[in-house]
């Protein structure tokens, strides 16, 4: 009877330290997936921009969420990455190319986004993109967010085609020049 209470509670001990022993095992891969999306740093907020253009028109804005930052897409479907120049820099004010109207950005810092393609067609001077100037852009919604605030068509002026993008603060950014698209990274943080 004794031999059987001593076996009962070292296979007790057992099952309590083999169960303390297993918390560690499940909490590690929760930290390596914090390790894997620990967000980059060094972008700054500094200007950016590459000189190039091309006659092939934009057509379409879009946004995305993800981890560590919130991110601006322009899509020119034909176009080269090497194709597609830029100017992206934080603005006080953003100014309409051709009639320099200023136009309202919501949001704690304003971004300007000019892309060197237009948003029409060049031959026809039908508009391949429906922004309409100083209004939010067309299918953009950024509820949820945690950078982006506002985003504003300015207009499309000697095939070079200008965005206004409200963001929190004056965070840092990075540009990718993609094949068919331009992308704007802002971070979430410093």
């Amino acid at each position: 009877m004794v031999r059987s209470r001593t076996v009962w509670a070292t296979a007790a001990l057992l099952a309590a330290t083999l169960g303390v022993a297993a918390v560690p095992a499940t909490a590690a891969p929760a930290a390596a997936t914090r390790a894997a999306t620990a967000c980059p740093t060094g972008w700054g907020s500094l200007g950016k921009s590459f000189v190039a253009g091309t006659a092939t028109p934009l057509t379409n804005v879009r946004t995305g969420r993800h981890d560590c930052y919130d991110r601006f897409v322009v899509d020119v479907p034909g176009a080269g990455a090497a194709e597609l120049g830029f100017s992206v820099a934080y603005v006080d004010r953003l100014y309409q190319d051709g009639s320099g109207r200023p136009i309202a950005v919501g949001g704690g810092a304003i971004l300007e986004v000019r892309v060197d393609a237009p948003s029409y067609d060049p031959e026809t001077g039908t508009p391949t993109y429906p922004g309409r100037v100083a209004q939010p852009l067309p299918g953009v919604n950024l509820a949820g967010y945690s950078t982006f605030r506002d985003t504003r068509y300015a207009g499309s002026f000697e095939g070079v085609t200008q965005f206004g993008l409200g963001v929190r603060a004056r965070l840092p950014f990075r540009v990718l020049r993609l094949a068919d698209h331009l992308v704007v990274d802002v971070a979430h943080t410093w």
